[in-house]
């Protein structure tokens, strides 16, 4: 059955005319028509970083109003395969690996360079089948530590290992895409390979996790919770944190911090596509562009993000972080037997 356009709900006040502003390299129609409506999908944490400055600054730029329709990635597949006849979406900022499944369903449209130019500036690693989609940001995973327990921060992986932390460690679900990260990093400590190297060698990835089973106080589901026990104290690390929340709740008074481990740290998969045949196509390809390109310094800052865009300088204080980026179609491929064996052998 055919899903219905939902309530034009706002999550912003409304916009004013943008007299005077520039919307170079876009069509002057943008500017003049009367104020429209562009529908984005996309996580619903993504409001944190998003409503503050960077969608009101759309709005005004381009004389529109933004809503904003916050879901889980595989939500706004579904809204776009079941809306496939008469879309709503305009873009959709997705997970890489559900990207995938939305070009199989032909449901994106391929980022044209002359609409969307800030794509060509962006890292090789940070555009996708062709060009389908691309990374308008990378969050990190690392070490998320309570700073009133721990000392001395953590500079490695192996630190969740440390028979000194038993029942002290919490890790991602692999139903999360951030427990993906641990299930890496253990495939590449337990390999002595490189993550890049090592994310094909699955024995390598369970045999190293099922060592770190003393260890885990928890494997969590929901992220809000899985921090309330690192803040008080309960759990010393959180292994596979994510940059965007650790980080997030440092800078609100948390005695929390978070470190990029020495082995690396797996890039999270920030994707923005063009919604097939979606509405307003000139305000799809402005916000494309804008998100690649103008909003990467502010996402920065936000969103505690690297930018992809290589002309983009991180903000001061940033680490130096040696970015991984698996093999999404092999992810996409093996995640459903991945964790159905870790629900069997990593039950605490």
């Amino acid at each position: 059955m055919t899903m219905q356009s939902p309530s034009r709900r706002r999550i912003l006040g409304g916009a004013s005319a943008a007299a005077g502003a520039s919307a170079l390299g876009f069509p002057a129609i943008v500017r003049s028509q009367a104020k429209r409506e562009i529908v984005i999908g996309g996580a619903s944490s993504h409001k944190a970083f998003l409503e503050p400055s960077v969608l009101p600054t759309f709005e005004k730029k381009y004389n529109c109003t933004v809503i904003f329709e916050g879901t889980r990635s595989l939500t706004n597949l579904e809204k776009m395969v079941n809306n496939k006849s008469k879309p709503y979406l305009s873009v959709v900022m997705m997970d890489d690996p559900v990207m995938l499944l939305a070009v199989k369903e032909a449901v994106i449209e391929k980022i044209d360079p002359t609409k969307a130019p800030n794509i060509e500036k962006l890292k090789p690693d940070a555009v996708h089948q062709g060009g389908m989609w691309a990374n308008y940001q990378q969050p990190y995973t690392g070490i998320a530590y309570n700073t009133q327990r721990v000392k001395t921060p953590p500079t490695s992986w192996t630190e969740l290992w440390n028979p000194a932390n038993k029942g002290k460690v919490i890790i991602p679900s692999m139903q999360n895409t951030e427990g993906l990260a641990t299930f890496f990093m253990a495939g590449a400590l337990g390999a002595g390979k490189p993550p890049k190297e090592a994310q094909y060698d699955d024995e390598a990835k369970f045999r190293k996790l099922r060592e770190l089973k003393p260890n885990l106080l928890t494997i969590y589901a929901q992220m809000p919770q899985a921090f309330n026990l690192l803040e008080q104290g309960e759990a010393l690390y959180i292994g596979g944190a994510l940059s965007s929340y650790a980080l997030l709740r440092k800078q609100q008074g948390a005695p929390i911090d978070m470190i990029a481990p020495k082995e690396g740290s797996m890039g999270m998969p920030s994707g923005i596509a063009k919604v097939t045949n979606g509405p307003h196509p000139d305000l799809a390809w402005a916000f494309i562009n804008d998100m690649l390109g103008a909003f990467q310094s502010e996402l920065a800052k936000l969103a505690f993000a690297l930018p992809t865009n290589t002309t983009v300088t991180p903000p001061a204080g940033f680490p130096n972080v040696d970015i991984f980026v698996p093999d999404w179609a092999n992810v996409s491929a093996k995640r459903k037997a991945w964790v159905e064996r870790w629900d069997r052998e990593l039950a605490v």
